[in-house]
């Protein structure tokens, strides 16, 4: 089958691998139907995140059930499914209580952009859809895998509430799925950090009330002026480095939370500051899986089309120029069609 492996920075391959097989009773085996160019991908494409041999990527992902082992009960060949990018059980304590993505038997589905994926802890990790969804709700359902999931934890992680003011710190995926997150959730006013023209139209389209173009104290101090002085109630970090995290610390009142979800990189707090601001801080990996079907059900009624976030479709054979053109911030997300 093809595959997408990552050489070094900057390369890109499509390369011929063997199919995946099942290797425990509790896997199974997906054709993947559509996958996607991840904006946490342009890290290890960037040489951020080192890359010492070549090696598989991609982690988002949906399709058609294959195969399945032996203890796989939930869902079954011929099913469409979509999946988390990190496998759990959904029965350990800590899954449970709504964080799946630290499952004590967690497990990391890797080199999804394929043709065909094997996924470990099939029943807790997969969720079918009741039928097969209609070819333009393919790219919705996509970002259920993880953009959507994980700026719907970026809301909630930050306590956005009916009527609360929220800010949203990163225009990618992440970015304005948050802004579809903080509406849904009720949020009154929604502020987007972007500078970047049809980002800024997708925000607004998705929900944002107000758009802030500065960075820096700039931003900070025009976030203030837009919450008479205060800060927001909740503000959502969808980026990940240290500029960020210090404009969504700084833009938040008093008593307001950070949801932060952004991978961090070269991130320090100084635990002082964070402890007179009384700003709580809570973030981490999506536990995209909690919000699977809630997120299912309001993609197919058509309350949320996260699937805009797609602004380049493109075979797999091509993942080169999606990786390409999320880089140089040409596309905001590449979808691959096997």
């Amino acid at each position: 089958m093809r595959a997408t492996i990552i050489h070094g920075p900057g390369d890109i391959r499509v390369e011929n691998v063997p199919e995946p097989k099942i290797v425990a009773p509790t896997d199974a085996v997906i054709r993947t139907v559509a996958t996607c160019v991840c904006g946490s991908d342009l890290w290890s494409y960037r040489g951020i995140n080192p890359v010492t041999e070549p090696q598989p990527i991609g982690h988002e992902y949906v399709g058609i059930v294959e195969e399945t082992g032996s203890d796989v009960s939930t869902v079954r060949p011929g099913q469409f499914v979509i999946g988390s990018f990190i496998a759990s059980d959904n029965t350990c304590p800590i899954c449970r209580a709504g964080y799946h993505t630290s499952c004590r038997h967690r497990d990391f589905p890797n080199g999804c952009q394929a043709e065909y994926v094997r996924i470990p802890l099939a029943d807790g990790t997969l969720v079918a859809t009741q039928e097969q969804p209609a070819e333009e709700l393919m790219p919705n359902l996509l970002t259920l895998s993880d953009v959507m999931g994980t700026g719907w934890y970026a809301a909630r992680a930050a306590e956005v509430k009916p009527g609360s003011t929220a800010v949203v710190v990163g225009d990618g995926a992440v970015g304005l799925s948050g802004v579809i997150a903080a509406k849904e959730l009720g949020a009154e006013h929604i502020i987007a950090m972007s500078r970047h023209e049809s980002r800024q139209k997708l925000a607004l389209e998705f929900g944002a009330t107000d758009i802030v173009t500065e960075r820096g104290e700039e931003g900070v101090a025009r976030v203030k002026e837009l919450t008479n002085g205060l800060g927001a109630d909740s503000v959502l970090e969808c980026v990940g480095t240290k500029e960020s995290m210090h404009q969504a610390l700084q833009s938040t009142r008093p008593g307001g939370n950070v949801g932060f979800v952004g991978m961090p990189h070269d991130v320090q707090i100084d635990g002082q500051q964070l402890f007179f601001s009384h700003v709580g801080l809570r973030g981490g990996p999506a536990p995209v899986r909690a919000y699977l079907p809630d997120l299912i059900e309001r993609v197919f009624s058509g309350r949320i089309n996260p699937g805009k976030v797609f602004d380049l479709t493109l075979s797999l054979d091509e993942v080169a120029e999606g990786y390409k053109a999320m880089d140089e911030r040409r596309a905001i997300k590449a979808l691959l069609r096997p």
